[in-house]
């Protein structure tokens, strides 16, 4: 889709028209989360939150794959990065995430090499230039990525590659909705569900869960004006008492999705229970490698121990993810904790929420 196909969902007479709609509409108060981190990032950057009257409250949730990633996955990182004979290649947005002690950027400092990638297969061509090290992928993200993880791994073993490895730490966004909705602690009245994960996984994934727990959920895109659409259509939910699941992303979610990606997904990847930061285990909710490509899995190819990792003190990280608190709640924002010295991912990822009430200055 190029620049003129979306144009019109950037139409600022549209735009209002669909405020004045939810200004109309909107009577009663209720909590909106984005479940995305582009949704959140996109509703700061728009203004939105300030133009939406005051019943509607936008909340941010765990759809910052980096920052959901648990510490004791981040410090596993870290010690496989200080092994020998050991190439770690990540995406550029894990180098700056804290561990208990350190981070992948010091340790790069330190003279471990660890190379920022912009594909799975940039870490397959270092492999197959390096044949005499271990080049370990570490794959961080939700089913948007995962699919081009695996994709890596058959193409590795097409290859007869045996020197490349992947950290399986990818997560799965239905899981996570349903812990959430199972939390007390947690009061949401409706979800703004993520368009680039839906439009693999398709609006059947959802089903399972709105049925187990009925709640207005809509899948929308990232433009200015799909964004107040998909709010609008949670406040009509909402105002009727009902509890659907709607797709205003028609024109690239579909109810199955992506067949091919998710065939390759589940060819290569198995559910398993994984540790959400801030959540805790949620059943399920991780992918780890079939056993079928275990030969790919750098946890048995580089067993590491890690001790007990604490999530950083004085941090709410944790809470922020699941919408309990605001960044500016937490002690230790714009003092000890900035973009430029973090002391959670939150700050740290393009997609953290604590990161966009940084830059954009919300109170």
């Amino acid at each position: 889709m190029d620049k003129k196909d979306i144009q019109g969902f950037e139409n600022a007479g549209l735009a209002e028209h669909l405020l004045q709609q939810i200004r109309r509409e909107s009577r009663h108060p209720i909590r909106l989360m984005e479940v995305c981190g582009t949704h959140t990032m996109a509703v700061f950057r728009t203004g939105i939150r300030s133009l939406l009257p005051e019943t509607i409250r936008l909340i941010s949730g765990p759809g910052c794959p980096v920052c959901v990633t648990a510490q004791e996955e981040i410090d596993t990182f870290l010690a496989m990065a200080r092994e020998e004979d050991v190439i770690i290649t990540t995406f550029g947005d894990l180098m700056r995430v804290p561990g208990t002690h350190t981070s992948l950027q010091q340790e790069r400092a330190n003279g471990r090499d660890i190379r920022v990638v912009y594909s799975p297969l940039d870490a397959l061509e270092i492999a197959v230039k390096n044949p005499g090290r271990k080049v370990v992928f570490l794959g961080v993200g939700f089913e948007t990525t995962a699919p081009t993880v695996a994709a890596v791994i058959l193409e590795a073993e097409k290859q007869k590659t045996k020197n490349f490895f992947v950290v399986a730490a990818h997560k799965q966004v239905p899981p996570a909705l349903e812990a959430l909705l199972e939390s007390e602690a947690v009061k949401i009245d409706g979800f703004l569900l993520p368009g680039h994960v839906s439009v693999i996984i398709g609006t059947k994934a959802y089903t399972s869960v709105m049925e187990a727990h009925p709640i207005p959920g809509v899948i929308c895109g990232f433009e200015p004006t799909d964004i107040l659409q998909g709010i609008l259509m949670l406040v009509r939910q909402a105002e009727a008492g009902a509890a659907t699941l709607q797709n205003a992303y028609s024109r690239v979610v579909t109810e199955d999705g992506n067949p091919k990606a998710m065939g390759i997904l589940h060819r290569v990847f198995e559910p398993e229970d994984a540790a959400w930061r801030g959540i805790g285990v949620i059943p399920k909710s991780g992918l780890k490698i079939r056993e079928t490509f275990s030969r790919f899995d750098a946890r048995k190819a580089i067993p590491v121990t890690v001790p007990e990792s604490p999530p950083p003190r004085g941090c709410a990280c944790g809470q922020v993810l699941t919408g309990v608190l605001s960044p500016p709640r937490c002690a230790l924002f714009r003092k000890r904790c900035t973009p430029e010295d973090p002391v959670g991912p939150c700050m740290v990822s393009s997609e953290g929420t604590c990161a966009a009430y940084y830059r954009y200055h919300m109170d």
